[in-house]
């Protein structure tokens, strides 16, 4: 059975999913609500593609071989009709729209579900890391998060660390590509630092990963510090995690085989490289965590410097698991909603 889909947000994590669905066999996006022109965003599609013959502008659609999908210029909840469109679930791909009144509004407006590309401002049913918590789900969840791409990266790595070995704390950075909300250049914003040309330095920033790990990671609350920094990078991330470890026997050849045989168990979310690879050896990958062995260090007795990467495409890949998930469980329970 088919799984129909609307898109909130047509940015670059927005036509990544797409791409994904048009590729798959399960899933077709049906609808998008963006403010921008159609014309521009067919043309921004085609232009990140390596196969934009396979993707056609008709009318108010967009086309691929696979499925159409009805383009409406709509950038607020609840002003999509989703109900028209039959769709299963919605994925809110804006990172705007983050709080529960606004994923009522797609409810109220007939999404089955809405899921947030990023992680909520509110109390939620249900933040949901593939590897980490998929058995947790529930047939009744209806505003749902995939986290971030940062956060799944990190608590991947907690939780397969964890698994083998005691954490006292952790201190994670992401070495993060600029963001479509930063400026590339200097323009006063919602805070000092980030009115800064995004396109020129590197600027610290905030993260809220360690705010949601009490839910996602219980036995990690209170203990994780998550920072950013975005610098002048179109895409590619890494994420730099210094673990306080109880055992100070532990070398990084033994941490680092921990992380692999823990990688192998939890199937395709995390990957090992053991090449000196840089952030443009990541792009195209739909993994969650490229663990790298060659960057693992250990300082004094207890603490090991973990480092990994990734970049949004395996979070647009997480979010349809995400979807897939919650459709499996519908139809082995027999719900219809």
């Amino acid at each position: 059975m088919t799984i129909r889909i609307g898109l909130m947000g047509f940015g670059r994590i927005g036509r990544q999913v797409y791409e994904l669905a048009a590729r798959s066999n399960d899933i077709e996006v049906v609808a998008i609500a963006d403010k921008g022109r159609i014309d521009i965003l067919h043309y921004l599609l085609s232009a990140e593609t390596s196969t934009p013959e396979l993707f056609r502008l008709e009318g108010n659609k967009l086309v691929n071989p696979r499925f159409s999908a009805r383009v409406t210029q709509v950038d607020t909840p609840g002003d999509m009709p989703w109900d028209i469109f039959d769709v299963d679930a919605v994925i809110d791909c804006t990172g705007i729209f983050r709080d529960v009144a606004s994923m009522q509004a797609h409810l109220d407006a007939g999404a089955k579900r809405v899921l947030l590309r990023t992680l909520p401002i509110d109390k939620i049913d249900r933040i949901v890391i593939p590897g980490i918590n998929s058995h947790t789900i529930y047939a009744g969840d209806r505003m749902l998060s995939a986290g971030s791409a940062t956060t799944n990266a990190l608590c991947l790595l907690l939780h397969i660390v964890a698994a083998k070995l005691e954490i006292d704390c952790v201190s994670m950075t992401t070495i993060h590509c600029y963001t479509s909300d930063q400026s590339l250049q200097d323009y006063a914003g919602r805070d000092f630092r980030r009115s800064r040309s995004a396109a020129e330095n590197i600027i610290p920033n905030t993260h809220e990963g360690e705010r949601w790990m009490h839910v996602i990671l219980p036995a990690f609350a209170g203990k994780v510090m998550t920072n950013t920094l975005n610098v002048p990078l179109h895409s590619g991330c890494m994420l730099d995690a210094n673990l306080v470890l109880a055992d100070s026997s532990i070398d990084t050849n033994t941490f680092n085989e921990i992380v692999r045989a823990g990688a192998a168990d939890i199937g395709d979310v995390v990957g090992i490289t053991d090449d000196p690879i840089v952030s443009s050896d990541v792009l195209g990958s739909t993994l969650s965590l490229l663990f790298d062995t060659q960057a693992t260090e250990k300082a004094g007795k207890h603490i090991i410097k973990a480092v990994g990467w990734y970049e949004n495409l395996g979070h647009a890949a997480r979010l349809l698991d995400v979807v897939r998930l919650y459709h499996d469980l519908d139809v082995a329970m027999g719900v219809r909603l």
